[in-house]
This record gives structure tokens, sequence and C-alpha cells, in this order.
């Protein structure tokens, strides 16, 4: 990843695009050497879209397909397309409710980016927050991680801890974990810009003393 070049990232979200807004932000103040080229959306009036267009940047509904919880065939060549077009350095996920395997994984093979609700491995999946909550641990918290071919078992990024309090619900919970999700997610895309973070099979290294940063 160059320094002097802005990494160019194409975003994918589903829906209010609470993640985006925080990348956005943090590039806009310098803080994050990136630019987004692309936002892109499964749900034409997902709210990603609308801040996109707010700030200028250009944003497409590309329609899932039949699936509900995939793209299709025709789906996943058509945001493979859209991508390349904006010659997309980096894909970050941002809300984005559709698992993405394959080809698409293939096009982009090293440089498909996620944020997961939780501490990986611990509890991969859909409500994570709340299968923490359930499982009655006491800290738990968000994870910026590659993807791969598995269910949130990609290479670890960075990871920011939340603490679960007592009389917590899976709403408080989550919002906790969506405020830790907003600050980690700037920050990990910014050591990947800056050429910080080495893959090592399933391991990473350079961004773990980062992790905490204010």
């Amino acid at each position: 990843m160059s320094q002097s070049i802005p990494l160019r990232l194409g975003v994918l979200g589903s829906g209010k695009g609470s993640n985006f807004v925080a990348i956005a932000d943090a590039i806009a103040g310098g803080s994050v050497p990136a630019k987004v080229v692309l936002v892109a959306s499964d749900v034409d009036d997902a709210g990603i879209l609308r801040h996109a267009a707010e700030r200028g940047i250009p944003g497409r509904y590309l329609a899932p397909g039949q699936f509900r919880t995939k793209l299709d065939e025709a789906a996943e060549t058509a945001y493979i397309a859209a991508l390349r077009e904006a010659e997309v350095d980096l894909v970050v996920l941002a809300g984005f409710m559709r698992i993405l395997k394959g080809e698409f994984l293939r096009a982009f093979e090293g440089r498909v980016v996620n944020i997961h609700p939780s501490l990986l491995p611990s509890f991969p999946g859909l409500a994570a927050w709340k299968q923490a909550l359930d499982y009655g641990v006491k800290v738990t918290g968000c994870t910026v991680h590659y993807v791969d071919q598995g269910i949130d078992t990609g290479a670890i990024i960075g990871q920011r801890a939340v603490p679960v309090l007592d009389g917590d619900t899976a709403d408080t919970l989550h919002e906790r974990i969506q405020q830790a999700e907003r600050e980690l997610y700037p920050l990990a895309i910014a050591a990947v810009a800056r050429g910080e973070v080495k893959v090592r099979g399933r391991l990473t290294s350079g961004f773990a003393a980062r992790a905490e940063d204010r």
C-alpha cells in the first residue's frame, strides 16, 4: 500500500451507514490516508447511500438477486464489475448483510475487510452482542478482520474491548459496541493504508499497539 497515493476504498453497506460516516469523517479530517471512491448497497433506500450523496461520493444501488443472505451469480458479477470500474484497492464492509464468498473473494483476495461486533474468534455470526450477553461474558467488543471463505474467520487486524455492565440489555450493549466500532474501524483502515498491517497466514502484525489509540 503506497503512502503517497491514497488507498482507494469501495464501501459496501445495507443500513444506516454509521461506520461509513466514521470512516469518511476520519478521511476528511486527514487521519486516514484513503479515499472512498464508491459506496454500493443492496438496499435501494439505505441510509449509507444518502450519507454518500451528502458527501459527494459516488453511490450505487446494486440489486442482490434472488437469495436472502448472499448475492446470486449475476449480482456478484455486477458488484465485482462496479468495484473494478472504480479501481478499488480495498473493499470495506460496513454493515453489508450479504455473505461474500466464491468468485467475489477470489477477485479481491486479501483486499476485503469487515468489522464484527465481538472479540473474535468468540461469537461469530449473527447478533454477536446478544450471544455474548446470553453467555454471560464480562468483556466483549469488536474486531476488524480480513474476510476469507469462512464466517468471521479471517486474519484479525485489530480489536477493541467493551465491558459488559450489570443491567445491560442487548440494546445497550450493542450501542456501546457500535461506538467502539466507529472508533476502531478508521484506525484499522489507516493502518492498512500506511502499510502497517502484515498478514502472515491467519495472523497479522503491526496494528496491535494502535488498537487502543483514542
